[in-house]
């Protein structure tokens, strides 16, 4: 018997960010500068932003969840499995770097994902590659990723934290949390982080990916360090969008390998001993024209699909409906509310239904999934 909800339920997907979303104008809504800029009226420099509440004219129709899926799974060449296929320690360990670049999507200034409810999932395949990820806190807001090929022996683990504060001119959102692609095959494992999101209201509006990126892999000794954003961060000279960086050993320092480039556009690789240089990343081979995913078993999707969750609202959004959209967002957050304050009367604790998760002020969010496989899911990528 199928019951109402799910005849009324909605599974909405939209068009991945690729290189072309900065120009997509869908999304965004009129006068935005002057909008963002009236939010942090009432807000005082350094506050914490992550319980901070948005009017849907500033969401972008998809949730956080899926932005970060999509980083993984939305790719037009199998880069991942070019890290699996590396002959040498140092192919695989520059594959992987070029790998790490491709993560870096361009985002849309002055527009924001929906923040995820508690339990959120979102399942999605791209051919052999299975991804999930699960909101694990609300606040804060924790999210928990894991991926496995089976065909190609790669497993991936994330745990992130956005800590996103306003600076008066500028929000920064810096990314905690550890971030792990195991190389199965090969008995290796690659530590990294991710830069942080920062966003520029004056004098020119901006938003780009700014810092330090990290990649290490303990088993071969190879490290890598990466600089995101010009030395200017003020959008009147330089190139916010450039990336520099080196590859060493880390015991050693020897020095093997300089990076240069703009990650929304090419990347070289330069050999310090024989000075050859080759293009590692081009980004508009990588995530230009990227597919929106595609249901392909309707009765396969969860409840708490990412999809499902904030269907209704995301066609608002594109409808230009906002009153509606307005409606819709109440709806899911008063329904988190009233689940909310049903635990606290039963003496419930809420627990992640994919992973298990510690905390500690030393080391932070940490994060295991439950089951070694993720299964193939309802929803995939289309694959040219």
């Amino acid at each position: 018997m199928v019951s109402q909800e799910e005849q009324t339920r909605v599974v909405f997907l939209t068009k991945p960010l690729s290189l072309e979303s900065e120009t997509n104008a869908d999304f965004r809504a009129p006068n935005i500068l002057k909008r963002v800029l009236s939010l942090f009226i009432n807000v005082r420099p350094g506050s914490d932003l992550s319980r901070f509440q948005l009017s849907p004219l500033f969401n972008t129709p998809k949730s956080h969840l899926q932005c970060f899926g999509e980083s993984v799974y939305c790719i037009n060449n199998d880069m991942l499995g070019n890290c699996n296929n590396g002959e040498t320690p140092k192919d695989r360990f520059t594959a992987v770097v070029s790998w790490s670049i491709s993560i870096l999507r361009p985002v849309i200034f002055g527009m924001a994902p929906f923040n995820p409810i508690l339990g959120e999932t979102h399942h999605v395949s791209r051919g052999n590659l299975n991804v999930l990820l699960e909101q694990i806190s609300h606040h804060p807001p924790v999210t928990a990723l894991h991926a496995t090929d089976e065909k190609s022996n790669i497993e991936m683990i994330w745990c992130q934290h956005p800590n996103p504060k306003f600076y008066g001119t500028s929000v920064e959102a810096e990314v905690h949390g550890k971030r792990e692609l195991k190389l199965l095959n090969h008995g290796e494992t690659y530590e990294m982080n991710s830069p942080k999101l920062v966003i520029k209201f004056l004098p020119v509006p901006w938003v780009n990916w700014v810092g330090e990126h990290r990649i290490r892999c303990q088993e071969t000794g190879l490290e890598a360090e990466l600089y995101y954003g010009s030395s200017s961060y003020f959008g009147l000279r330089g190139n916010p969008r450039s990336v520099k960086g080196k590859i060493f050993y880390s015991s050693s320092l020897e020095l093997l390998y300089e990076i240069d480039g703009q990650w929304d556009r090419t990347v070289k690789l330069k050999d310090v001993n024989s000075g050859k240089e080759t293009v590692i990343y081009n980004a508009k081979e990588a995530i230009s024209g990227l597919k929106a995913p595609v249901l392909t078993d309707p009765k396969g999707v969860w409840p708490s699909e990412s999809a499902v969750v904030w269907g209704l609202l995301s066609q608002a959004i594109l409808n230009k409906d906002w009153g509606r959209a307005r409606e819709e967002k109440k709806e899911v957050e008063e329904k988190q509310r009233e689940l909310s304050r049903q635990r606290q009367s039963r003496g419930e604790t809420w627990a992640p239904q994919h992973f298990i998760v510690n905390y500690s002020k030393e080391v932070g969010w940490d994060c295991s999934p439950i089951h070694k496989r993720v299964p193939p899911a309802p929803i995939s990528v289309p694959i040219s």
